[in-house]
Order: C-alpha cells, then structure tokens, then sequence
C-alpha cells in the first residue's frame, strides 16, 4: 500500500458575492456559507457576523487539533463540548477609531470527558497550543486568550 504524503502548504481559493451591503455569499472547495450581520444592524441574520466566524472558527480547530493530539498521545475522548466567551472592541467596526487588538479578550471553556491519565491530556493540550492555526493567530494579535479545561472521568 502506498503512502500519500499530503502538501505542507497549500493555497485556498475562496469566491465570495456581495450579495447585499452585509451579507456576503462564500465559497471554498464545494462548500457554501453565508456570513451576515444581525438585523439590527442591517442585516438579515442568515449567517454569522464576520466577528462571529472568527470566533467560530477557534472553537472548530480547537476541536479538530485537539482531537488529533489526543489521539496521537492516547487520549480516548467519550465527549468533548466547548464554549467561548470574547470581548469585542466595536469602536474599529463602529469607524470610530483604529483599534490595534479588536478583541481584547477571549474566554475559551473546553469540557472533556475521558479516563486518561492527567500527564496525557497536559501533553494534548501542548499540542493544540502548538498547531491550532487560529489560536496562533488570534494570540499573536495581542488577544488574551484563556482556557478553563474541565475533565470529568467516566
């Protein structure tokens, strides 16, 4: 059986439509998404606020690479669920004024269930700090971001 070795780098070719002054139409690989402000501020909340994706997008690779450092250092996870909490800076999206770190502060909240010995998980969460892309790159803005880890064993 051959192995494949996948690219190191690749290069995402998103489309996007400004369907109206806030909703925007995305495309990536066959996948559409919709991002959208509220309707109270113009909206027609079909989708997440640009503001929104990002933070979405934390909790989807926190989940994706923990996931894969668990497994790698032998954690069997029966549940994980997480949430989020951040502060956002409107003053940059309200054009009032340059804001250098629009979110100040992020709370991220990771509940796991699993019987794996403490030492294991510490050596999982080393990991997700090491090659969650998003993480990275929300910290290295300047963002405080913390995480409250809850285990509970089976």
């Amino acid at each position: 059986m051959a192995v494949v070795k996948q690219k190191t780098v690749v290069t995402y070719k998103f489309t996007a439509e400004a369907a109206t002054h806030s909703r925007t139409d995305v495309k990536v690989r066959d996948v559409n998404s919709v991002i959208d402000e509220p309707v109270e501020r113009g909206g027609t909340n079909q989708g997440l606020a640009p503001t929104e994706t990002l933070m979405a997008a934390l909790l989807g690779c926190t989940n994706t690479i923990f996931h894969k450092c668990a497994h790698f250092h032998g954690v069997k996870l029966q549940k994980m669920s997480m949430r989020l909490e951040g502060q956002l800076d409107r003053r940059g999206v309200l054009l009032e004024e340059e804001v250098d770190v629009p979110f100040p502060k992020m709370t991220l909240f990771v509940d796991i269930v699993t019987d794996a010995p403490e030492a294991a998980i510490e050596a999982a969460k080393t990991g997700l700090h090491k090659y969650c892309a998003v993480s990275k790159v929300i910290r290295a803005c300047g963002t405080d971001l913390q995480e409250v880890w809850t285990v509970t064993r089976p």
